[in-house]
């Protein structure tokens, strides 16, 4: 008896890990034009706009942080069964932009394009970038082989809100506000909207608040933002990280060396995978 119930112990154990390793940040149902759904932990969809996000009351439960590589998750977003979902989008389909431009990092003649899909709030964002960014970009990104296009797929209205903060970050400094806040995630993810939080991460990459409290204010960007996300759901993104290396879609925190594996066929052959 004993010896079986260790067994069983065991096996609950594996189950248990395979999980952790097989979570990711998704996506859960919301109308058609909402960007920030609720996270996989709430039961209740996010039908809110990201306008209403400065004055929520109510977001998104904070998400467990979970170590070691995780794949996305892979339940289909739901909203509707007439959503555009295209198959397997070409170069030119992942190169069209939405009227807020894209945010690229490398040379725009790079022969590689990587496309990646992140919400502010997912803890394997975090992880890919605290464990394996730095190093591809380096090898890279700076070196003129890739074009890195990162993208905004909000998950929640704490979410929605750390985007509108790196969308109104300069040119100069959008990637120093984007690394802050998700380094700092756990200063301000929250089941509540904690803009002050937000804010002050931000601040520590150069955001200013006057500057921030005017682009929560601006539809204009939060209509650019929602056509993102929309656009990201077309292409077949369905949780984060999702990223398109070249025309491959790869969900999972990738490591350096898996990166290479995926990239370095692709440059060796030449395949300029972008039209844009």
């Amino acid at each position: 008896m004993g010896r079986g119930m260790t067994r069983l112990g065991l096996v609950a154990m594996l189950a248990t890990a395979l999980t952790l390793v097989l979570a990711g940040c998704s996506n859960e149902p919301a109308g058609p034009g909402v960007i920030g759904a609720a996270t996989a932990d709430s039961a209740t969809p996010d039908t809110q706009s990201l306008a209403a996000y400065p004055t929520a009351t109510r977001g998104e439960p904070a998400q467990p942080v979970v170590t070691g590589r995780a794949a996305a998750a892979s339940t289909p977003d739901s909203t509707t069964g007439k959503r555009e979902v295209i198959e397997n989008p070409t170069a030119a389909d992942l190169a069209q932009a939405g009227p807020l431009g894209d945010r690229v990092l490398g040379s725009a003649t790079a022969p590689l394009t990587v496309y990646e899909f992140a919400s502010m709030t997912c803890p394997h964002c975090r992880a890919f970038h605290e464990m394996s960014f730095e190093k591809i970009k380096k090898t890279y990104i700076d070196t003129g082989k890739v074009k890195w296009v990162i993208r905004e797929f909000p998950i929640g209205r704490s979410s929605g809100n750390a985007w509108i903060a790196v969308r109104c970050a300069s040119d100069d400094t959008w990637l120093k506000v984007y690394e802050s806040l998700m380094f700092e995630q756990a200063s301000w993810v929250s089941q509540e909207v904690r803009i002050d939080a937000i804010a002050a991460a931000a601040a520590k990459g150069g955001l200013d608040r006057a500057k921030l409290d005017a682009c929560l204010a601006n539809q204009q960007l939060i209509d650019g933002l929602n056509w993102v996300k929309e656009r990201g759901r077309t292409l077949g993104v369905i949780g984060t990280p999702t990223f398109f290396i070249g025309t491959k879609q790869v969900r999972q925190v990738l490591t350096p060396e898996e990166f290479k594996a995926l990239a370095d066929p692709l440059l060796a052959g030449g395949v300029v995978a972008s039209s844009g």
